[in-house]
């Protein structure tokens, strides 16, 4: 099986051609295996969302290469094979929970290469929404819209699921227990997943591995393997000593990145 994401030398950046452009990502090194959990932390302005959007082939890169699922990007989104989740839950609010979950099938059906199947029942009562599908995303908590996101990017069953800090603006509880949920359904699914948060702790919970960014330009500073201080299924208490040490090792990496 290939791996889910090889950057070689990746540049990526703004504002003009290959020599003009401002680079946010330089010479970025990164592979990332199939059905893993990678947490991204980095400072603001340090490339983490720019790599997700490359890696969805939402960006061009300046240089080097990329591969996804060992094809190019293009060929894995024209495959809906790449999920993907942002911090505000982008439901449409005049649409049903039920049929903000099935958007994906009204969008872009005649370009792809494969069919999606409508799975929204089922993705429904896997996110524990069975009984919220006729309500309306105002009539939502926070929580419950981004679970309704997470259904809609799960609903073409995709390889690799982007999130883009999708539980920062929640409340401390309901992102824990979010957390939990999320690596419930990374062990169900084998789904390889990119995360990006700005928090150490979330970051350190829930990856079997951690990577750290710098800034100007976007590099990786840290690499960390969470899976010694883990049981199996990337298992771990928040207060478990090897846990929070290995939180203080990334916040040394983070204040120095940024």
């Amino acid at each position: 099986m290939p791996d889910a994401i090889e950057a070689r030398q990746l540049d990526v950046g703004y504002g003009g051609g290959r020599k003009t452009a401002v680079k946010v990502l330089a010479g970025l090194d990164l592979t990332v295996a199939a059905g893993s959990f990678l947490s991204i932390l980095g400072p603001s302005g340090c490339g983490k969302s720019t790599l997700l959007r490359v890696v969805a082939d939402l960006l061009d890169p300046l240089g080097g290469s990329i591969s996804v699922l060992g094809e190019t990007p293009h060929t894995v989104r024209s495959r809906r094979d790449v999920g993907f989740v942002f911090q505000d839950s982008t439901l449409l609010p005049w649409r049903t929970v039920r049929d903000n979950v099935r958007l994906p099938l009204g969008v872009g059906q005649g370009s792809l290469t494969r069919k999606i199947e409508d799975r929204s029942t089922e993705l429904l009562e896997l996110m524990g929404l069975g009984g919220l599908s006729e309500r309306l995303p105002h009539q939502l908590s926070g929580g419950q819209r981004q679970r309704v996101a997470i259904a809609r990017a799960l609903l073409g069953e995709p390889k690799l699921l982007l999130m883009d800090e999708p539980f920062g603006a929640l409340d401390e509880i309901t992102r824990d227990r979010l957390n939990d949920e999320l690596l419930a359904l990374w062990r169900r699914s084998g789904t390889t997943i990119l995360f990006v948060t700005h928090s150490i702790a979330e970051a350190a919970y829930l990856g079997e591995r951690v990577i750290v960014l710098a800034a100007n330009p976007g590099r990786v500073v840290k690499d960390l393997d969470m899976r010694p201080f883990k049981q199996e299924g990337n298992r771990c208490k928040r207060e478990d000593p090897a846990i929070v040490a290995a939180m203080a090792d990334l916040r040394v990496a983070l204040e120095r990145a940024s």
